[in-house]
């Protein structure tokens, strides 16, 4: 799992499938809306978001990104934090 920040679309958490210079194709992609729990998006990989306030969209099966301008592993111990929730 990876974090991919794109230069104007937003932040996506995904599986890294492919990645061909600035294009990077990721599967079972969600966007990450908001966040907390984390200042930056290394902190977010490390340690994942705080349940409360954080958005994360539901996840597509595949997802391509033409402006990647950052790719950030996930560490183990934070995946299960990225399930997607968007509360009303």
């Amino acid at each position: 799992m990876h974090i991919i920040r794109t230069y104007s679309a937003g932040v996506h958490v995904g599986t890294l499938k492919r990645r061909e210079g600035r294009e990077v194709e990721l599967t079972d992609a969600s966007r990450i809306w908001r966040w907390r729990g984390a200042n930056t998006l290394h902190e977010l990989a490390l340690h994942g978001p705080q349940q409360n306030w954080t958005r994360i969209s539901e996840r597509v099966p595949s997802i391509v990104l033409t402006e990647a301008i950052e790719i950030i592993p996930v560490a183990d111990e934070a995946r299960d934090a990225f399930a997607p929730r968007w509360a009303k």
